[in-house]
This record gives structure tokens, C-alpha cells and sequence, in this order.
């Protein structure tokens, strides 16, 4: 064996070492690389959907021109965000009071009489009213349905039983369960079924971590110590 074949060995796992060090570094740089990533980019596109409704003079960048100099006449990113979310309490704490919706009232009135801006305002207050309201209309616990077919299982989300026109029409002697089921790796999307409660199997892992498993596309496990115990048992 010549001395070039035993330095080839050698060069070999010097570079393995460097491959799985940078392997291993870009798994701890790229999320956070990411996340800030998307901090600064929905910052600036918050910015600048706010900062064109305030004046020019009482903007941040001609605050800091006329207090320090003009070469401190830099808009500093977040400040948008900021009005944003203290405009936001203000507008929600004066719904709150009677003044805020007897306008609130008058301005749905003044929508309705608009046939187009009607049917658009209706769907999205359902969808921010849906989203964001902590009532008990948030989905309430992660089950697997058989679908599309059986024999083929999904991961869906309860939402509440089926009430009204649709629980009357569906023949079923049990009660009839409302399922959300998502798509991968999009969950906004997905479809909306109709179940008997007993073809509805309930999982014991939270909703946010049934979330996280079907955006991963089944990657990232609530419980990677062992998989087979669901996260509540194995907490306990």
C-alpha cells in the first residue's frame, strides 16, 4: 500500500466529519434562519400597509430627521406592526361599549344594503368570528376517520355534533359528528364530513399536535420519544 492510499482513508472521514458538521449546523441555522426570515417579511408587509395612513412629518423617519439630523431619517421596521396592534385593543375595547356597537350596528346595516359588499363582509366576519373567537366553536379534539375509502385512514378534527336540518335528514340512529378533515401540507383547506359518531375514532394527542403531524406530512411526531404512546400518556 503506497502512502497516497493510506492518506485517501483519511481524507475521506476528514470530509464525512465535515459533511455531518455542516449537516448538523444547518439543522439548527436554517429554522431559525427561517423564522426570522418571515418575522422580517411579514413586519415589512404590515409596515407598509399602515405607514401610508399615517402623515409624512409624523412618521418615524421624519421623527428622528427633525430630533437628530437628516442622516437619522430611517423608518425603523415594526413600528407599523405596533399602531397596528394598539389601534386593534382601541377599536375592539370601544366595540365593547355601547357607543362602539350602536356604530358597529349601524355600519353592518349600511353593508347589508350593498348586495356585492354584503355576501363578502357575511363570509369573512364568519371566518374571523370562527378563527379567532375562543368560544365553543373551536375544534375540540383529533380523530381518524376512514378516507376516502376503508381500509385507508385519515386525520381529521372534531368541531361539534350536527344540529338542525342536517341532523334531521342524515338516517342514523346514533348521533352525527362534524369532522373537519385537512389537507397536507396546507390545513386551511381540506373538507367538511358527516360522520356517525361511531366510525369516528378519537386520539388523545392535543389538536396542535395533530396540526403539526399533517402539516410535516407525518415528519414530525407529538411524541418522537416513543411513538407508539400517545404525548398524554407518556406525560403521565
Amino acid at each position: 500500500m503506497t502512502e497516497h492510499d493510506e492518506h485517501h482513508p483519511k481524507k475521506r472521514r476528514r470530509f464525512g466529519r465535515l459533511r455531518n458538521s455542516f449537516l448538523t449546523g444547518l439543522v439548527v441555522v436554517l429554522p431559525i434562519g427561517l423564522t426570522l426570515y418571515l418575522i422580517w417579511t411579514v413586519t415589512g408587509w404590515i409596515d407598509s400597509w399602515v405607514l401610508p395612513f399615517i402623515p409624512r412629518r409624523f412618521q418615524p423617519g421624519s421623527l428622528l430627521g427633525d430630533w437628530l439630523g437628516p442622516q437619522f431619517a430611517i423608518n425603523i421596521r415594526g413600528v407599523g406592526v405596533i399602531i397596528f396592534l394598539v389601534f386593534t385593543v382601541i377599536v375592539g375595547w370601544l366595540a365593547k361599549g355601547i357607543i362602539g356597537r350602536s356604530m358597529l350596528g349601524w355600519g353592518e346595516r349600511m353593508v347589508d344594503r350593498m348586495p356585492v359588499v354584503r355576501s363578502i363582509y357575511a363570509g369573512l366576519k364568519q371566518i374571523a368570528e370562527t378563527v379567532f373567537a375562543q368560544t365553543e366553536s373551536n375544534f375540540d379534539k383529533a380523530c381518524l376517520v376512514e378516507y376516502p375509502r376503508k381500509g385507508i385512514w385519515a386525520i381529521g378534527f372534531v368541531s361539534t355534533n350536527a344540529k338542525g336540518e342536517i341532523a334531521q335528514r342524515i338516517p342514523a340512529e346514533e348521533a352525527i359528528v362534524s369532522v373537519f378533515l385537512p389537507t397536507t401540507p396546507n390545513p386551511t383547506s381540506g373538507f367538511l364530513l358527516y360522520l356517525p359518531a361511531s366510525e369516528v375514532t378519537l386520539l388523545d394527542m392535543k389538536v396542535e399536535d395533530a396540526a403539526k403531524l399533517i402539516i410535516s406530512a407525518g415528519l414530525v411526531y407529538p411524541n418522537p420519544k416513543d411513538p407508539a404512546t400517545p404525548p398524554a400518556k407518556a406525560a403521565r
